[in-house]
């Protein structure tokens, strides 16, 4: 996607969450908020991208395989953002096979641990890390936009998605309602510094369709300029 500005893949964010707008409990229980009929839908959509991404909390907590098993097509590239690679050795997207694996990462990362990672054949991009010391999201997205990575499908935590929101580079979202209150706990969107509603982020074409026991909200983010 271009619309003038530096070329990236098309982002489009998934997420399930609860009534109240938890993706999980305050122990970081998220398995599973959403129904069955929700579940092949996130097959279906990592199946229409080129790649899914995760943060490195996702993967450490709840080890998914970011594989495509419940619909018809192929399994994406695999992409987690992990700024220092602190991800567990023996999660699911370093060990099981089934899909190529990329760890972005920064330039502060331990030289054995890129090391140790690349040995296990798992590719491994380091990048300048941003001004907080995360990982460059929007240098990332160009470095994937130039080996032709043209759509994303992000699935979570909870600080990729406020990230990617902050930085205006999503372009559509889908997010599964599931009919259940859990109260405090994590959020699915953080701080966007949005302190007055005429900034909130709007939609210029937008949806709610039954599925399942869930509602699937299905907009695309209207930006500006």
């Amino acid at each position: 996607m271009n619309n003038g500005r530096t070329p990236r893949p098309r982002v489009t964010l998934h997420y399930a969450q609860t009534l109240d707008g938890r993706i999980a409990t305050r122990t970081g229980n998220s398995q599973w908020i959403s129904g069955a009929s929700s579940l092949r839908l996130a097959h279906e959509l990592r199946a229409a991208h080129a790649a899914v991404m995760v943060g490195l909390g996702t993967v450490n907590a709840d080890n998914p395989r970011l594989t495509v098993r419940l619909a018809p097509g192929g399994s994406p590239l695999r992409i987690v953002a992990d700024s220092m690679l602190r991800i567990k050795a023996d999660r699911h997207v370093l060990t099981d096979g089934a899909a190529p694996t990329l760890i972005a990462t920064t330039t502060h990362a331990p030289d054995a641990r890129v090391a140790a990672l690349r040995r296990e054949g798992v590719e491994v991009l380091a990048l300048p890390p941003d001004s907080a010391g995360r990982v460059d999201l929007a240098a990332l997205l160009s470095a994937l936009a130039q080996r032709g990575i043209t759509s994303i499908l992000v699935e979570g935590g909870g600080c990729l998605i406020t990230s990617l929101l902050a930085a205006g580079v999503v372009d559509r979202l889908v997010a599964c309602i599931a009919p259940k209150l859990v109260g405090t706990g994590i959020d699915a969107v953080g701080n966007l510094n949005i302190l007055r509603l005429a900034d909130a982020i709007t939609f210029g074409e937008a949806s709610f369709t039954p599925l399942g026991e869930d509602v699937i909200f299905d907009g695309l983010v209207q930006h500006c300029g």
